[in-house]
Order: C-alpha cells, then sequence, then structure tokens
C-alpha cells in the first residue's frame, strides 16, 4: 500500500483501491487530474515546474524512499539527496538506473534532459551532467512530482 503526504508533510495511508486500481488503469488527462489534483497533474502529466525553493521535500533529510506521485514507483533514495542549492531536491542517482527514463527536451527555447518515472510516465524534472557532487549527474526533481515515504 502507498502513501502520500497531508499538507504538513507527514506519511498518511493510502487507500489500497485507489493505488492500485486508478492509478493502474489512469489514461486520460481527466483521469489523472482526478487522481492527482491540480498541482500534481500540472507537473506529472503538463511537464510544469514547481517554482524553486517551494517544494514539500526541499528540506527533507529523514531517512527512507523518494515515490513517484503518480504510480507509487521507487525512484530515490535519501543517501542520494544533496543540497544542490538550486531550489528543487537534487539527487546523484535513483534507486535504479531502470526506475526512470532520460529523454531529450527542446522546451522553452533549450536543449535539456527530462526524467521520467519509468512505470507511469509522469515527468520528474531534469537531470544535468556534471553537476552533481564529484562531477556526478544532478537529478532535478520536482517535489510535487514525488512522495516520500520513511524508513521503518
Amino acid at each position: 500500500m502507498g502513501s502520500h503526504q497531508n499538507s504538513a508533510g507527514a506519511d498518511q495511508p493510502e487507500p489500497a483501491s485507489r493505488m492500485t486500481s486508478s492509478r493502474a488503469r489512469a489514461t486520460t488527462s481527466e483521469e489523472w487530474l482526478d487522481i492527482l489534483g491540480p498541482d500534481r497533474a500540472a507537473i506529472l502529466r503538463a511537464k510544469g515546474t514547481e517554482p524553486p525553493f517551494s517544494g514539500d521535500l526541499l528540506h527533507m533529510r529523514d531517512d527512507g524512499i523518494y515515490r513517484c506521485a503518480g504510480c507509487d514507483a521507487e525512484l530515490f533514495s535519501s543517501g542520494s539527496k544533496y543540497d544542490s542549492g538550486t531550489g528543487w531536491p537534487s539527487f546523484h542517482s535513483p534507486v535504479d538506473a531502470a526506475s526512470v527514463e532520460e529523454h531529450v527536451d527542446y522546451s522553452h527555447g533549450l536543449v535539456r534532459t527530462e526524467v521520467t518515472c519509468s512505470t507511469c510516465g509522469g515527468h520528474l524534472g531534469h537531470v544535468f551532467d556534471g553537476e552533481g557532487p564529484d562531477g556526478a549527474k544532478r537529478y532535478c526533481i520536482n517535489s510535487l512530482s514525488l512522495r516520500f515515504l520513511a524508513s521503518s
């Protein structure tokens, strides 16, 4: 069973029926909007970006796993998270290379690399080569595209 965060950022259980049936079958924009709500749908489905320094997970320091807010897939661990100073949660690597996909993004007159969830295709953010610790990649991820599940 998955979890979601209340307005204070605490994990709350999500009904199993909603996680397993609605998310698995969502195919239209309207269905995703109903499941995710307008703010998360704007990021995950419409490839939006939250304002810098506004995300609830930016300063999260607890141990745990960052999951996709669209499908609950494991994406990043707290061990790969670091403060890049950019205003978005940053990670040097996903939990598994197969958990995310990278795509060339030509939007906004720029050439960047978009990061999406490999399970549901939701937009997560962008990855930048050589901008992470010790020249590693920097996965710059929207807080709204993630759910945090603390380690027990």
